[in-house]
Protein backbone atom coordinates (compact mmCIF):
# COMPACT_ATOMS: atom_id res chain seq x y z
CA UNK A 1 0.00 0.00 0.00
CA UNK A 2 1.46 3.41 -0.38
CA UNK A 3 0.34 6.79 -0.33
CA UNK A 4 -0.23 9.02 -3.69
CA UNK A 5 3.71 10.19 -4.93
CA UNK A 6 4.45 13.74 -4.67
CA UNK A 7 7.30 15.01 -7.64
CA UNK A 8 10.07 16.53 -6.49
CA UNK A 9 11.62 19.01 -9.77
CA UNK A 10 13.84 17.28 -12.04
CA UNK A 11 17.21 16.77 -11.76
CA UNK A 12 16.97 17.19 -7.49
CA UNK A 13 18.01 15.44 -5.40
CA UNK A 14 21.72 14.89 -6.25
CA UNK A 15 22.44 11.44 -4.83
CA UNK A 16 26.11 11.86 -5.74
CA UNK A 17 26.43 14.45 -3.84
CA UNK A 18 25.47 12.21 -1.61
CA UNK A 19 27.88 9.46 -2.62
CA UNK A 20 30.55 12.40 -2.29
CA UNK A 21 29.58 13.40 0.90
CA UNK A 22 30.25 10.41 2.88
CA UNK A 23 32.71 9.02 0.20
CA UNK A 24 31.34 5.93 -1.33
CA UNK A 25 33.71 4.24 -3.53
CA UNK A 26 32.18 4.00 -6.98
CA UNK A 27 34.20 1.13 -8.52
CA UNK A 28 36.24 -1.91 -7.40
CA UNK A 29 40.11 -1.87 -7.69
CA UNK A 30 41.21 -4.24 -10.53
CA UNK A 31 42.67 -6.95 -8.77
CA UNK A 32 39.31 -7.25 -6.62
CA UNK A 33 37.29 -7.36 -10.26
CA UNK A 34 40.12 -10.42 -11.84
CA UNK A 35 39.82 -12.04 -8.63
CA UNK A 36 36.08 -11.81 -8.68
CA UNK A 37 35.96 -12.89 -12.54
CA UNK A 38 37.65 -16.33 -11.16
CA UNK A 39 35.83 -16.96 -8.51
CA UNK A 40 32.50 -16.75 -11.03
CA UNK A 41 34.03 -19.11 -13.58
CA UNK A 42 33.80 -21.97 -11.68
CA UNK A 43 30.24 -23.40 -11.64
CA UNK A 44 28.99 -25.36 -8.58
CA UNK A 45 29.53 -29.05 -8.96
CA UNK A 46 28.05 -31.58 -6.39
CA UNK A 47 30.40 -34.12 -4.53
CA UNK A 48 31.43 -35.20 -0.66
CA UNK A 49 31.60 -31.49 0.44
CA UNK A 50 28.44 -30.29 -1.52
CA UNK A 51 25.30 -32.39 -1.87
CA UNK A 52 23.10 -32.01 -4.94
CA UNK A 53 19.69 -30.23 -4.16
CA UNK A 54 18.91 -29.42 -6.91
CA UNK A 55 15.63 -31.56 -6.85
CA UNK A 56 13.80 -29.27 -3.71
CA UNK A 57 11.10 -26.71 -4.61
CA UNK A 58 13.15 -23.36 -3.56
CA UNK A 59 12.16 -19.66 -4.67
CA UNK A 60 13.09 -16.43 -4.08
CA UNK A 61 11.13 -13.43 -2.55
CA UNK A 62 12.50 -10.01 -2.81
CA UNK A 63 11.84 -6.53 -3.36
CA UNK A 64 10.97 -6.34 -7.12
CA UNK A 65 14.16 -5.76 -9.27
CA UNK A 66 16.74 -7.10 -6.94
CA UNK A 67 19.73 -8.61 -8.20
CA UNK A 68 21.61 -9.37 -5.33
CA UNK A 69 19.28 -12.59 -3.81
CA UNK A 70 20.68 -14.16 -0.80
CA UNK A 71 18.17 -16.37 -0.32
CA UNK A 72 15.60 -19.26 -1.50
CA UNK A 73 12.80 -20.35 0.48
CA UNK A 74 11.06 -23.70 0.43
CA UNK A 75 8.70 -24.01 3.59
CA UNK A 76 6.24 -27.28 3.67
CA UNK A 77 3.99 -29.17 5.99
CA UNK A 78 5.70 -32.21 7.72
CA UNK A 79 3.31 -34.95 9.88
CA UNK A 80 2.16 -32.20 12.11
CA UNK A 81 4.70 -29.70 11.98
CA UNK A 82 6.69 -27.91 9.05
CA UNK A 83 9.92 -28.73 7.15
CA UNK A 84 11.95 -25.43 5.87
CA UNK A 85 14.78 -25.54 3.44
CA UNK A 86 16.35 -21.89 3.24
CA UNK A 87 19.01 -22.01 1.08
CA UNK A 88 21.92 -19.47 1.32
CA UNK A 89 24.43 -17.96 -1.05
CA UNK A 90 27.70 -19.58 -0.47
CA UNK A 91 29.89 -16.59 -0.44
CA UNK A 92 32.58 -18.55 1.49
CA UNK A 93 33.68 -20.92 -1.80
CA UNK A 94 34.14 -17.88 -4.04
CA UNK A 95 36.19 -15.33 -1.26
CA UNK A 96 39.52 -16.41 -0.71
CA UNK A 97 40.69 -15.29 3.10
CA UNK A 98 43.62 -12.81 2.87
CA UNK A 99 42.70 -12.38 -1.01
CA UNK A 100 41.83 -9.03 -2.30
CA UNK A 101 38.45 -9.66 -2.43
CA UNK A 102 38.32 -10.44 0.62
CA UNK A 103 39.95 -7.25 2.06
CA UNK A 104 38.17 -5.00 -0.02
CA UNK A 105 34.68 -6.88 1.70
CA UNK A 106 36.31 -5.95 5.00
CA UNK A 107 36.76 -2.03 4.16
CA UNK A 108 33.02 -2.15 2.99
CA UNK A 109 31.27 -4.25 5.66
CA UNK A 110 27.81 -3.97 3.61
CA UNK A 111 26.02 -2.72 0.71
CA UNK A 112 24.99 0.46 0.36
CA UNK A 113 21.87 1.42 -1.05
CA UNK A 114 20.75 4.36 -2.88
CA UNK A 115 17.71 4.90 -4.91
CA UNK A 116 20.34 5.65 -8.17
CA UNK A 117 21.97 2.64 -7.35
CA UNK A 118 23.94 0.44 -4.88
CA UNK A 119 27.46 0.57 -3.62
CA UNK A 120 27.92 -3.00 -3.42
CA UNK A 121 29.65 -5.35 -1.15
CA UNK A 122 30.96 -8.11 -3.76
CA UNK A 123 31.42 -7.05 -7.81
CA UNK A 124 28.06 -7.20 -9.42
CA UNK A 125 29.64 -10.21 -11.35
CA UNK A 126 29.06 -12.25 -8.12
CA UNK A 127 26.39 -10.09 -6.07
CA UNK A 128 24.33 -9.84 -9.07
CA UNK A 129 25.00 -12.87 -11.49
CA UNK A 130 27.12 -15.50 -10.17
CA UNK A 131 26.68 -15.93 -6.89
CA UNK A 132 23.24 -14.63 -6.65
CA UNK A 133 20.21 -17.54 -6.47
CA UNK A 134 18.46 -16.31 -9.89
CA UNK A 135 16.55 -18.89 -11.13
CA UNK A 136 18.94 -19.38 -14.41
CA UNK A 137 20.71 -22.53 -13.16
CA UNK A 138 22.51 -24.35 -10.41
CA UNK A 139 24.12 -21.83 -7.40
CA UNK A 140 26.20 -22.64 -4.92
CA UNK A 141 24.45 -22.66 -1.28
CA UNK A 142 24.63 -23.57 2.38
CA UNK A 143 21.19 -25.35 2.88
CA UNK A 144 19.11 -24.75 6.15
CA UNK A 145 16.94 -27.87 6.90
CA UNK A 146 14.62 -26.61 9.86
CA UNK A 147 12.15 -29.11 11.11
CA UNK A 148 9.59 -27.53 13.34
CA UNK A 149 6.88 -29.25 15.66
CA UNK A 150 3.11 -28.56 15.25
CA UNK A 151 3.41 -25.32 17.35
CA UNK A 152 6.61 -24.02 15.30
CA UNK A 153 9.18 -24.78 17.33
CA UNK A 154 12.49 -26.04 15.77
CA UNK A 155 13.15 -29.86 16.64
CA UNK A 156 16.10 -30.47 14.19
CA UNK A 157 18.77 -27.97 12.40
CA UNK A 158 20.76 -29.19 9.59
CA UNK A 159 23.40 -26.76 7.62
CA UNK A 160 25.68 -27.80 4.50
CA UNK A 161 27.09 -27.07 1.54
CA UNK A 162 24.60 -27.92 -1.34
CA UNK A 163 24.01 -26.99 -5.03
CA UNK A 164 20.18 -25.47 -5.42
CA UNK A 165 18.60 -24.29 -8.55
CA UNK A 166 15.76 -21.94 -7.80
CA UNK A 167 12.41 -22.43 -9.20
CA UNK A 168 11.36 -18.52 -9.72
CA UNK A 169 12.43 -15.20 -8.82
CA UNK A 170 9.27 -13.51 -7.00
CA UNK A 171 8.45 -10.15 -5.19
CA UNK A 172 7.07 -9.32 -2.05
CA UNK A 173 4.04 -7.75 -3.80
CA UNK A 174 3.11 -10.47 -6.38
CA UNK A 175 3.46 -13.23 -3.01
CA UNK A 176 0.91 -11.16 -1.42
CA UNK A 177 -1.40 -11.06 -4.08
CA UNK A 178 -1.14 -14.70 -4.81
CA UNK A 179 -1.71 -15.70 -0.99
CA UNK A 180 -4.66 -13.19 -0.82
CA UNK A 181 -6.03 -15.53 -4.01
CA UNK A 182 -5.11 -18.53 -2.80
CA UNK A 183 -2.66 -19.61 -5.73
CA UNK A 184 0.80 -19.83 -3.86
CA UNK A 185 3.90 -21.09 -5.26
CA UNK A 186 4.40 -24.93 -4.33
CA UNK A 187 7.48 -23.81 -2.78
CA UNK A 188 5.55 -21.71 0.19
CA UNK A 189 2.43 -23.79 0.42
CA UNK A 190 3.61 -23.72 4.18
CA UNK A 191 4.63 -20.07 4.68
CA UNK A 192 1.50 -18.35 5.38
CA UNK A 193 0.50 -20.74 8.60
CA UNK A 194 3.65 -20.89 9.98
CA UNK A 195 4.95 -17.43 9.39
CA UNK A 196 1.62 -16.44 11.45
CA UNK A 197 2.65 -19.34 13.93
CA UNK A 198 6.20 -17.73 14.50
CA UNK A 199 5.21 -14.14 14.32
CA UNK A 200 3.26 -14.99 17.82
CA UNK A 201 5.52 -16.47 18.99
CA UNK A 202 7.56 -13.90 18.81
CA UNK A 203 5.12 -11.40 20.14
CA UNK A 204 5.58 -13.92 23.21
CA UNK A 205 9.15 -13.58 23.18
CA UNK A 206 9.20 -9.91 23.57
CA UNK A 207 9.77 -8.98 19.94
CA UNK A 208 9.80 -4.75 19.66
CA UNK A 209 8.51 -4.08 16.34
CA UNK A 210 8.14 0.02 16.12
CA UNK A 211 6.11 0.07 12.59
CA UNK A 212 6.30 3.47 12.09
CA UNK A 213 6.55 4.65 8.70
CA UNK A 214 8.90 3.55 6.29
CA UNK A 215 9.92 5.96 3.91
CA UNK A 216 11.67 5.50 0.80
CA UNK A 217 13.21 7.21 -2.28
CA UNK A 218 11.31 6.03 -5.62
CA UNK A 219 11.15 7.36 -9.36
CA UNK A 220 8.28 9.24 -10.03
CA UNK A 221 7.60 8.09 -13.77
CA UNK A 222 8.53 11.42 -14.84
CA UNK A 223 12.60 11.58 -14.86
CA UNK A 224 12.48 13.02 -10.95
CA UNK A 225 12.33 11.23 -7.68
CA UNK A 226 9.38 11.16 -5.01
CA UNK A 227 9.15 9.82 -1.45
CA UNK A 228 6.50 7.05 -0.49
CA UNK A 229 5.48 5.50 2.86
CA UNK A 230 6.10 1.64 2.20
CA UNK A 231 3.96 -0.76 4.13
CA UNK A 232 4.94 -4.05 5.18
CA UNK A 233 3.02 -6.88 3.59
CA UNK A 234 1.70 -9.53 5.42
CA UNK A 235 4.08 -12.13 3.18
CA UNK A 236 7.35 -9.53 4.21
CA UNK A 237 6.24 -10.18 7.89
CA UNK A 238 6.14 -13.87 7.66
CA UNK A 239 9.70 -14.31 4.87
CA UNK A 240 11.53 -11.95 7.81
CA UNK A 241 10.33 -15.14 10.51
CA UNK A 242 11.94 -17.29 8.51
CA UNK A 243 15.31 -15.47 8.24
CA UNK A 244 15.15 -14.46 12.61
CA UNK A 245 14.71 -18.45 12.59
CA UNK A 246 17.57 -19.10 11.08
CA UNK A 247 19.50 -16.19 13.03
CA UNK A 248 19.04 -17.37 16.16
CA UNK A 249 19.42 -21.38 14.99
CA UNK A 250 22.93 -19.86 14.18
CA UNK A 251 23.05 -18.37 17.35
CA UNK A 252 22.35 -21.33 19.27
CA UNK A 253 24.91 -23.46 17.01
CA UNK A 254 27.72 -20.95 18.16
CA UNK A 255 26.79 -20.45 21.78
CA UNK A 256 27.20 -24.14 22.58
CA UNK A 257 30.42 -24.22 20.32
CA UNK A 258 31.91 -21.10 22.63
CA UNK A 259 32.75 -19.50 19.57
CA UNK A 260 30.94 -17.04 17.26
CA UNK A 261 29.68 -13.69 16.26
CA UNK A 262 26.45 -12.40 17.79
CA UNK A 263 23.90 -9.52 17.06
CA UNK A 264 23.16 -7.96 20.08
CA UNK A 265 20.45 -5.83 21.87
CA UNK A 266 20.62 -5.02 25.74
CA UNK A 267 17.82 -5.85 27.43
CA UNK A 268 15.23 -3.15 28.09
CA UNK A 269 16.21 -1.34 31.40
CA UNK A 270 13.73 -0.88 33.80
CA UNK A 271 13.63 2.90 33.42
CA UNK A 272 13.20 2.58 29.60
CA UNK A 273 10.44 0.18 29.94
CA UNK A 274 8.81 2.70 32.44
CA UNK A 275 9.56 5.61 30.11
CA UNK A 276 7.50 3.42 27.58
CA UNK A 277 4.82 2.61 29.96
CA UNK A 278 4.15 6.62 31.20
CA UNK A 279 4.15 7.27 27.20
CA UNK A 280 1.18 5.21 26.79
CA UNK A 281 -0.84 6.15 29.73
CA UNK A 282 -0.10 10.05 28.28
CA UNK A 283 -1.68 9.01 25.14
CA UNK A 284 -4.74 7.66 26.75
CA UNK A 285 -3.76 3.57 26.08
CA UNK A 286 -4.44 0.89 28.48
CA UNK A 287 -1.77 -1.07 29.80
CA UNK A 288 -3.47 -4.51 31.53
CA UNK A 289 -1.46 -6.66 34.11
CA UNK A 290 0.78 -9.03 33.00
CA UNK A 291 0.43 -7.17 29.33
CA UNK A 292 4.56 -7.20 27.35
CA UNK A 293 5.37 -4.00 25.40
CA UNK A 294 5.41 -6.27 22.70
CA UNK A 295 1.95 -6.94 23.31
CA UNK A 296 0.81 -3.41 23.78
CA UNK A 297 2.93 -2.69 20.11
CA UNK A 298 1.14 -5.50 18.03
CA UNK A 299 -2.26 -4.33 19.33
CA UNK A 300 -1.54 -0.84 18.71
CA UNK A 301 -3.84 0.63 15.85
CA UNK A 302 -2.86 1.69 12.41
CA UNK A 303 -1.99 5.14 11.69
CA UNK A 304 -3.80 6.57 14.31
CA UNK A 305 -1.91 9.62 15.64
CA UNK A 306 -1.79 8.23 19.16
CA UNK A 307 -0.42 4.97 18.20
CA UNK A 308 2.25 6.54 15.60
CA UNK A 309 3.55 8.95 18.90
CA UNK A 310 3.73 5.55 20.84
CA UNK A 311 5.40 3.68 18.22
CA UNK A 312 8.02 6.86 18.28
CA UNK A 313 8.10 6.49 22.07
CA UNK A 314 8.79 2.87 21.89
CA UNK A 315 12.60 3.94 20.14
CA UNK A 316 14.05 3.90 23.68
CA UNK A 317 13.12 0.38 23.89
CA UNK A 318 15.70 -0.46 21.76
CA UNK A 319 18.63 1.37 22.32
CA UNK A 320 22.75 -0.20 22.49
CA UNK A 321 22.28 -2.63 19.29
CA UNK A 322 25.94 -3.65 18.41
CA UNK A 323 27.61 -7.06 17.23
CA UNK A 324 29.76 -9.59 19.86
CA UNK A 325 32.77 -11.88 18.71
CA UNK A 326 33.71 -14.30 21.54
CA UNK A 327 35.94 -17.08 21.61
CA UNK A 328 36.15 -19.60 24.60
CA UNK A 329 39.68 -20.76 23.40
CA UNK A 330 40.82 -17.41 23.17
CA UNK A 331 40.05 -16.49 26.22
CA UNK A 332 37.04 -14.20 25.06
CA UNK A 333 33.90 -16.28 26.62
CA UNK A 334 30.51 -15.60 25.56
CA UNK A 335 28.70 -12.69 26.88
CA UNK A 336 26.61 -12.35 30.12
CA UNK A 337 24.28 -10.97 28.02
CA UNK A 338 24.11 -12.57 24.83
CA UNK A 339 20.50 -12.18 23.76
CA UNK A 340 18.69 -10.05 21.39
CA UNK A 341 16.24 -7.25 23.41
CA UNK A 342 14.29 -6.72 20.27
CA UNK A 343 14.26 -10.32 18.99
CA UNK A 344 13.33 -12.25 22.46
CA UNK A 345 16.80 -14.30 22.00
CA UNK A 346 20.13 -15.06 21.04
CA UNK A 347 20.48 -14.24 17.37
CA UNK A 348 23.31 -14.02 14.77
CA UNK A 349 23.34 -12.54 11.23
CA UNK A 350 23.72 -15.58 8.74
CA UNK A 351 21.31 -15.15 5.96
CA UNK A 352 22.18 -12.02 3.84
CA UNK A 353 26.30 -12.97 2.79
CA UNK A 354 26.07 -11.04 0.02
CA UNK A 355 25.15 -7.87 1.30
CA UNK A 356 26.70 -8.40 4.43
CA UNK A 357 30.56 -9.07 5.64
CA UNK A 358 29.42 -10.61 8.80
CA UNK A 359 27.34 -13.49 7.40
CA UNK A 360 30.05 -14.83 5.38
CA UNK A 361 32.27 -15.51 8.82
CA UNK A 362 29.39 -16.58 10.94
CA UNK A 363 27.89 -19.28 7.89
CA UNK A 364 31.51 -20.89 7.90
CA UNK A 365 31.56 -21.22 11.68
CA UNK A 366 28.29 -23.24 11.90
CA UNK A 367 29.34 -25.23 8.70
CA UNK A 368 32.75 -25.89 10.71
CA UNK A 369 30.73 -26.45 13.91
CA UNK A 370 28.16 -28.67 12.42
CA UNK A 371 30.51 -30.73 10.30
CA UNK A 372 32.40 -31.31 13.65
CA UNK A 373 35.43 -29.60 12.51
CA UNK A 374 37.64 -26.52 14.32
CA UNK A 375 36.35 -23.21 12.61
CA UNK A 376 39.55 -22.40 10.52
CA UNK A 377 42.77 -19.89 12.17
CA UNK A 378 41.78 -16.98 9.25
CA UNK A 379 38.19 -17.28 10.68
CA UNK A 380 39.27 -17.50 14.24
CA UNK A 381 41.77 -14.61 14.05
CA UNK A 382 39.06 -12.23 11.84
CA UNK A 383 36.46 -12.35 14.85
CA UNK A 384 37.66 -9.85 16.96
CA UNK A 385 38.14 -6.98 14.37
CA UNK A 386 34.30 -7.37 13.15
CA UNK A 387 32.34 -6.08 15.31
CA UNK A 388 34.05 -2.28 14.76
CA UNK A 389 33.74 -3.32 11.23
CA UNK A 390 29.94 -3.92 11.22
CA UNK A 391 28.86 -0.90 13.76
CA UNK A 392 30.63 1.49 11.85
CA UNK A 393 29.03 0.24 8.08
CA UNK A 394 25.98 -0.10 9.71
CA UNK A 395 26.05 3.60 10.95
CA UNK A 396 27.37 4.78 7.25
CA UNK A 397 24.33 3.05 5.52
CA UNK A 398 21.58 4.57 7.69
CA UNK A 399 23.60 7.75 7.29
CA UNK A 400 23.06 7.66 3.50
CA UNK A 401 19.71 6.30 3.62
CA UNK A 402 18.76 8.93 5.89
CA UNK A 403 20.55 11.85 3.47
CA UNK A 404 18.66 10.38 0.38
CA UNK A 405 14.89 10.80 2.04
CA UNK A 406 15.76 14.42 3.77
CA UNK A 407 16.93 15.50 0.71
CA UNK A 408 14.40 13.94 -1.38
CA UNK A 409 12.29 15.21 0.95
CA UNK A 410 13.55 18.66 1.18
CA UNK A 411 13.55 18.83 -2.98
CA UNK A 412 9.53 18.04 -2.82
CA UNK A 413 9.09 20.85 -0.30
CA UNK A 414 11.33 23.47 -1.71
CA UNK A 415 9.60 26.49 -2.71
CA UNK A 416 6.73 25.64 -0.30
CA UNK A 417 8.23 27.66 2.47
CA UNK A 418 5.63 29.52 4.17
CA UNK A 419 2.81 27.01 3.20
CA UNK A 420 1.06 25.12 6.12
CA UNK A 421 0.37 21.72 6.59
CA UNK A 422 -1.46 19.10 8.58
CA UNK A 423 0.56 16.16 10.30
CA UNK A 424 1.13 14.04 13.65
CA UNK A 425 3.25 15.09 16.51
CA UNK A 426 5.67 12.68 17.34
CA UNK A 427 7.50 14.07 19.91
CA UNK A 428 7.01 17.78 22.26
CA UNK A 429 10.57 20.18 22.67
CA UNK A 430 12.81 18.96 24.82
CA UNK A 431 13.71 20.59 27.87
CA UNK A 432 17.14 21.92 26.80
CA UNK A 433 15.72 23.39 23.33
CA UNK A 434 15.44 20.52 21.12
CA UNK A 435 13.17 21.09 18.96
CA UNK A 436 10.03 18.38 18.73
CA UNK A 437 9.27 16.14 15.93
CA UNK A 438 6.31 16.47 13.20
CA UNK A 439 5.10 13.32 10.67
CA UNK A 440 3.27 14.41 7.46
CA UNK A 441 1.49 11.62 5.41
CA UNK A 442 1.57 13.51 2.20
CA UNK A 443 4.12 14.74 1.30
CA UNK A 444 5.50 11.82 3.84
CA UNK A 445 7.77 13.53 5.78
CA UNK A 446 9.36 13.47 9.49
CA UNK A 447 11.09 16.47 10.27
CA UNK A 448 12.11 18.58 13.47
CA UNK A 449 8.96 21.45 14.83
CA UNK A 450 9.66 23.97 16.71
CA UNK A 451 6.43 25.38 18.83
CA UNK A 452 4.57 23.53 21.26
CA UNK A 453 3.54 20.20 20.40
CA UNK A 454 1.57 17.74 22.22
CA UNK A 455 2.86 13.98 21.45
CA UNK A 456 0.01 12.20 19.61
CA UNK A 457 -2.01 14.97 18.25
CA UNK A 458 -2.64 16.51 14.95
CA UNK A 459 -1.51 19.65 14.54
CA UNK A 460 -1.17 22.04 11.86
CA UNK A 461 2.35 23.17 10.88
CA UNK A 462 4.04 25.88 8.96
CA UNK A 463 7.13 24.78 6.93
CA UNK A 464 9.97 27.42 7.85
CA UNK A 465 12.86 25.49 5.59
CA UNK A 466 13.35 23.07 3.01
CA UNK A 467 17.10 22.83 1.85
CA UNK A 468 17.68 20.35 -0.77
CA UNK A 469 21.28 20.70 -0.59
CA UNK A 470 21.57 19.63 2.86
CA UNK A 471 17.90 17.80 3.81
CA UNK A 472 17.12 20.31 6.43
CA UNK A 473 13.63 20.34 6.89
CA UNK A 474 12.08 22.46 9.64
CA UNK A 475 8.35 23.27 10.37
CA UNK A 476 7.30 25.75 13.24
CA UNK A 477 3.42 25.00 14.76
CA UNK A 478 0.76 27.20 14.13
CA UNK A 479 -0.87 28.15 17.35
Amino acid sequence: MHLPPTRAPRGAPQFAAVRAEFALPDTFPAEVLAEAATAASRPPTAGPERVDATDLELVTIDPRGSKDLDQALGVSRRGDGFRVHYAIADLGVMVAPGGALDAEARRRGQTIYLPDGPVPLHPPTLSEDAASLLPDGSRAAVLWTIDLDGAGEPVMVDVRRAVVRSRARLDYAGVQADADAGRLHPALAALPELGLLRRRQAVRRGVIELELPEQEVVPDGLGGWTVQVRRRLEVEVWNAEISLLTGMAAARIMIDAGVGLLRTLPAVEPEALEGFRRAASELGFTWPPGTTAAEILADLPGDAPAALALRRAATILLRGAGYAAFDREAGVPVPDDAGHGGIGAPYAHVTAPLRRLADRFGTELCLAVTAGLEPPSWLREALPALPEVMTVSDTLAGKVDRACVDRTGAALLAGRVGEEFDGVALRPNGPEGELGEVYLPHPPVLARCAGPLTAGASVRVRLAVADPTTGRIEFAAVS
